[in-house]
């Protein structure tokens, strides 16, 4: 029914707006449903995931394998609605420690036939101290916080935003995912060579150890490295003791785009990037062997796409662009789609498939 609805009636009214203002319109309006306890909290039930599909990672039950990518909910303003919809977990930001307006508008762009997005957002979100305001309110599944710097903070001094985020925040997160991989704050990237990834997140996790010693927190990290900077992150994250590694962010590339707007400045995200993301995800896990927890994101539109990523070594897997193109029926259809892919291979629980085409 929701998907119907969407795709009939909510969806063309959508896409009639500026892709931003779409956007907008559609957190202000989850924001305003999720003050009514009563119905999410009913939602939250109903689209409850088949059981084979809960696992347990770093001491906590994750009902789905499936979350919600960054960059949705940047400001965690409706984490009521979007844990309701059937994800196993959350993740909101990018926040950075100062509110931040992001580059000039316009900064959003669909592109239709190629089920994708481009953004240019750059980090536009109010600040740590809207967000934990935010994070006090009802949720039915697990938060984690995508944290960066603020553009005008040098790379020399980032560690300290990175610790003044997890110092707002850590009594209210599930999660920390350290981004040094968005294309549209200049000079971030270069931060994920594996030196000067080492040192920032080494950093990270000896505060985050200190404040709350069970929080997890992982690195999200390009689809644009090579072969070799990829391996050397990877093997660096494992090394200083992250929990695990988010594969990927947006890219650069623009192979095979049809749409006009492909030539639009920023992170592409959703379909075009199915296979490079699966793929590193396969990489990573043969990397680690398997002993290092990765997040699967970039261009999952079905169930088949977020089983591809299991199967390839993700244990958790996200989306967001096709969310924007499938509505908000489709974290229930993915979770029932994926459970029925696991009973016909044979799986009784999520957690056996994972990595099974890496070994």
């Amino acid at each position: 029914m929701l998907t119907f609805m969407y795709s009939r009636f909510a969806k063309p009214l959508l896409f009639r707006l500026d892709a931003e203002r779409a956007h907008h319109f559609t957190i202000r309006g989850a924001a305003v449903l999720g003050r009514v306890p009563l119905v999410t909290g009913v939602a939250a039930s109903a689209l409850r995931p088949d059981p084979a599909l809960t696992q347990t990672l770093w001491g906590r039950a994750y009902r789905s394998p499936l979350g919600l990518a960054a960059g949705l909910d940047k400001n965690a303003e409706a984490v009521p609605v979007f844990t309701a919809l059937g994800f196993g977990f959350v993740e909101v930001g990018t926040v950075t420690p100062r509110p931040q307006p992001g580059n000039p508008l316009p900064r959003l762009y669909r592109l239709p036939p190629d089920d994708a997005l481009i953004n240019r957002m750059g980090f536009n979100n109010g600040g740590t101290g809207r967000m934990a305001r935010h994070l006090t309110g009802q949720r039915h599944a697990p938060v984690w916080v995508n944290i960066g710097k603020n553009k005008d903070t040098p790379n020399d001094a980032a560690a300290q935003d990175y610790l003044d985020a997890v110092r707002s925040l850590y009594r209210h997160a599930e999660g920390f995912v350290i981004n040094v991989s968005s294309p549209n704050t200049p000079g971030l990237r270069s931060l994920q060579a594996a030196d000067e990834l080492t040192r920032l997140v080494g950093t990270v996790l000896d505060e985050v150890w200190t404040l709350r010693p069970s929080l997890p927190v992982l690195v999200k990290l390009s689809p644009d490295m090579d072969e070799q900077d990829f391996a050397a992150s990877v093997q660096a994250m494992q090394a200083v003791g992250v929990s695990g590694v988010v594969v990927s962010n947006t890219t650069l590339d623009r192979t095979g785009l049809t749409h006009p707007n492909r030539d639009e400045a920023g992170g592409l995200s959703g379909r075009p990037l199915t296979r490079r993301s699966t793929a590193l995800v396969a990489a990573a896990y043969r990397l680690t062997g398997g002993t290092l927890p990765i997040v699967g994101v970039g261009g999952i539109f079905s169930a088949q796409d977020a089983y591809d990523k299991i199967r390839a070594g993700a244990s958790l897997v996200e989306l967001y662009t096709a969310l924007v193109y499938g509505g908000p029926g489709l974290p229930a259809r993915i979770n029932a789609d994926l459970a029925a892919l696991l009973r016909r291979d044979g799986f009784t629980h999520v957690s056996e498939a994972v990595g099974v085409d890496a070994r």
